[in-house]
Order: structure tokens, then C-alpha cells, then sequence
């Protein structure tokens, strides 16, 4: 895809938040958000970018996880708490064992420093499109609600309720996730459908990932699901009635 391609791609309005202590580095983000016309906000520390935060949600933030205040991974488990926007972490740390913390922490993405500019502006537009849930239901589906195995799903606030009640948080990516999940029950689908994206590495295991932390939020066991069960080779298998109102 060209560079013009790429601008041409990006809604103006939307907003994100780079939080990353490198003065250097943040530099070249907002740089390169820039000429790709994103608006952006850059804060050097954790407790900067939460106080604005609670003014305003952005569409994505990019968070690198060594800050000078606080622990990145703790600043992420904050941001999921309470905001359904676009996680990606920015970070020099290469261990497995943080990419995949990371992920299971809320992480949309990882992206490992010393990074290509074009890399991450073309993944910063991948979760972005991946969080545009509402713009990617119609009108009609907006206004439906799915009951299945005991749980409750209201497509038009991407909100999860188990069968006592109590509401479980979902980020927009598992929102959206789980509503393709229950629009095609009992069916295989693959990871490309799953996600909303055709150029997927088949190295790549983030979708994994994703599923455990939507198995989790369905208190379904991974070890052995009831509802989402892994299909090797060919994708996930949504296990359940759907009734839809």
C-alpha cells in the first residue's frame, strides 16, 4: 500500500495517546502519527497520561512499558478497567514471556522497538478498524440482544452478562469477537473472520490469546471449553444455542 494509500485511509478524527518516556523516540511517533494525519497526545509518564485520561478517551494508545513511575503492565490493566479503547504496547523488552502478558493483560498488539515507521502505522489503522465495532454493525443488529447457554450479549453497548447478572467488561476487540462468534454459531470459523483481517502471519498467535481472555470473561474452561472450542487446522467452533431479540 502506498503512503498516499495510507493517508488517504485515516479518519482525521481520530485520537491517540503515545505514552513512552524516550524523548527521542516519542519524537519519532509523533512523527510519523502526524504524516499519517492521526491527532495524538504524547505523555511521559504513566500518571500524566491517566489524569488525561479521565478527561478524555482516545481511539488508541500506544503504550511503551518501561515508565519512569509505574509498571506498564499495570497502566495497561488500568486502561481496560475502565476504557474500551485500542491497546498496542511499544517496548524494547523482547522475552515471550512479556508479549504474552502483555497480550493477556488487554494488548491489542506488540510492537518490538527498534520498529519500522510503516509497521506501525499500518497496525495502528489495523486496530483501529478492529475497534470500530458500532461502525461495523448495521442498524437493524444494533438493536438486538443474544441469550445463549444462560448469558445475555447487547450488541448495541458490546456488554456481556452473565446468567447471575453481574456484567463483564469487554474491550471493543471482544465485543466484536464474540458477537461474529454468536452471529454464526455451531459453525467453524476461522482466524482471519475472527479477527476482521486477510494478511495474518500464521506464526502469529495473538488471536489465541484473545479467545483464553474471551474464555475467561465467559468463565469458559481452556483446558476444557464448553462454548469456544479450538478446531486445529481450521479455526474456533462456537458451541451453543443463540436466541436473539
Amino acid at each position: 500500500m502506498s503512503q498516499n494509500e495510507l493517508t488517504a485511509a485515516v479518519p482525521p478524527e481520530k485520537l491517540i495517546y503515545v505514552v513512552e518516556d524516550d524523548l527521542a523516540v516519542a519524537r519519532l511517533i509523533s512523527g510519523v502519527l502526524a504524516e499519517y494525519q492521526f491527532r495524538h497526545e504524547s505523555f511521559r509518564t504513566g500518571q500524566a497520561f491517566l489524569q488525561r485520561l479521565r478527561q478524555q478517551t482516545p481511539d488508541l494508545c500506544i503504550v511503551d512499558l518501561g515508565l519512569p513511575d509505574m509498571d506498564g503492565m499495570a497502566l495497561l490493566r488500568q486502561i481496560r478497567e475502565r476504557h474500551r479503547c485500542g491497546v498496542i504496547i511499544l517496548t524494547g523488552r523482547g522475552h515471550v514471556g512479556d508479549r504474552v502478558m502483555g497480550l493477556e493483560s488487554g494488548a491489542d498488539d506488540y510492537i518490538m522497538k527498534p520498529f519500522e515507521p510503516r509497521e506501525l502505522v499500518a497496525r495502528v489503522r489495523s486496530i483501529l478498524r478492529r475497534c470500530e465495532a458500532p461502525g461495523e454493525i448495521g442498524d437493524a443488529a444494533r438493536q438486538r440482544v443474544a441469550h445463549f447457554s444462560g448469558w445475555r450479549f447487547d450488541v448495541a453497548r458490546l456488554s456481556l452478562y452473565a446468567p447471575d447478572g453481574g456484567e463483564r467488561p469487554l474491550s471493543a476487540g471482544e465485543g466484536l469477537m464474540l458477537l461474529r462468534f454468536l452471529e454464526r454459531p455451531n459453525r467453524v470459523l476461522p482466524r482471519e473472520q475472527l479477527l476482521g483481517q486477510h494478511d495474518i502471519s500464521p506464526f502469529d498467535r495473538s488471536i489465541d490469546v484473545r479467545i483464553s481472555r474471551l474464555r475467561r470473561k465467559l468463565e469458559d474452561d481452556s483446558y476444557n471449553p464448553r462454548l469456544i472450542k479450538t478446531v486445529y487446522g481450521a479455526g474456533y467452533l462456537f458451541v451453543s444455542s443463540v436466541v436473539w431479540e
